[in-house]
């Protein structure tokens, strides 16, 4: 089966093109990324659409050959997030194939390769992250997903492993005397990876099911409220 996966969330993206095993009970570790094709911030609306026709062309495949999508849902950018959900949603619908949502926030925590409870972290600028507390014990399971401070961050990391990829937040924490785990910012492999588990599990949406995870509000919807 031919799997497609999107990441447009961060300041650069990419797409994966990975060919999954038949069997459905074969494991994360056997999907083939057959190539991973990197998107320039700042113009995924223009290349998202041409870039995955091109990678496609390159292998010989057919749009009608995907079998299913997997796709970074958040939290992150926006605008960036838009397109690529809307690509997804578009090709989802147009070939009647499942969509695998996946949050950054468990790609990272998951890209560690700890065991217990994982606390992932992305910046979310404005002096806050977006952080994730896992369950990495056995299976992955969230506990949840918000929005914190630094400070509110290292308070509650206790003696649980903090994740994160932004070197000057892994030295604060180091500095606090905090286990931390410095990783790279995941990409659509990761996505691709964690998209199959979730296929094999039957955890899919369908398009018009599927959102966003922004976590933290758009300034409209903020400057809405402060409005009314």
């Amino acid at each position: 089966m031919i799997l497609l996966a999107i990441d447009t969330s961060g300041k650069d993206g990419s797409i994966a093109l990975a060919r999954a095993p038949e069997s459905m009970g074969d494991s994360a570790k056997a999907l083939e990324i057959l190539e991973v094709v990197p998107l320039e911030g700042g113009t995924f609306s223009a290349q998202l659409v041409p870039q995955i026709s091109a990678l496609l062309s390159k292998h010989g495949i057919q749009k009608t050959e995907i079998g299913a999508f997997a796709v970074a849902s958040g939290p992150g950018s926006f605008t960036g997030l838009r397109v690529g959900l809307a690509a997804v949603k578009a090709l989802a619908e147009i070939l009647g194939k499942p969509i695998a949502a996946v949050s950054r926030l468990e790609a990272m925590a998951r890209a560690a390769g700890v065991r217990g409870i994982v606390i992932a972290v992305l910046d979310a600028g404005r002096g806050e992250v977006y952080a994730g507390i896992y369950d990495l014990e056995e299976t992955a399971h969230m506990r949840s997903e918000r929005l914190l401070t630094n400070a509110e961050l290292f308070a509650e990391a206790g003696e649980n492993v903090i994740v994160t990829s932004d070197s000057k937040l892994a030295e604060a924490a180091r500095a606090a005397r905090l286990r931390v785990e410095q990783v790279d910012l995941p990409r659509s492999e990761a996505i691709a990876r964690l998209g199959w588990e979730k296929i094999q599990k039957g955890e899919t949406v369908s398009p018009e099911d599927l959102e966003a995870n922004y976590i933290r509000r758009s300034d409209a919807e903020i400057f809405a409220k402060i409005r009314r």
